[in-house]
């Protein structure tokens, strides 16, 4: 469990506003931190299975809250990606790519169509 120092810390580094304890950004990097804690003692004492599945439970909550994120505000999910130095999901990174070569066809298409319409259309008699 993190100490009420610590975790002021992080709240002051990820806060949205100034009164801000319980955005996700806010959230997801408290669980990191516990969860970084809990690897840590896990390492130690390897048979402890009560905090084996604080860990997990932990794990799946910021999941949950990564993926609100993601869906909510795309932005704030890449940032606080780099800033926790999180692995991105190969799904996200897929996702990402896909949308961004759709993006480029659709700027290609809409070029071209530009092109044909700028072409001036000379009539025979």
């Amino acid at each position: 469990m993190l100490d009420q120092k610590k975790k002021q810390r992080i709240i002051a580094k990820f806060k949205t506003h100034e009164n801000d304890t319980g955005s996700p950004e806010v959230q997801i990097a408290i669980l990191t931190e516990e969860i970084k804690e809990l690897t840590k003692h896990l390492q130690m004492h390897k048979q402890d299975h009560s905090s084996r599945r604080g860990l997990l439970k932990k794990l799946g909550e910021r999941k949950r809250l990564l993926r609100y994120l993601e869906a909510e505000n795309q932005e704030s999910y890449e940032n606080l990606i780099k800033e926790l130095k999180l692995k991105i999901s190969k799904k996200y990174q897929e996702r990402k790519e896909e949308i961004a070569r759709l993006l480029a066809e659709d700027e290609e298409a809409e070029r071209a169509e530009e092109e044909s319409v700028e072409e001036p259309v000379v009539e025979e008699e």
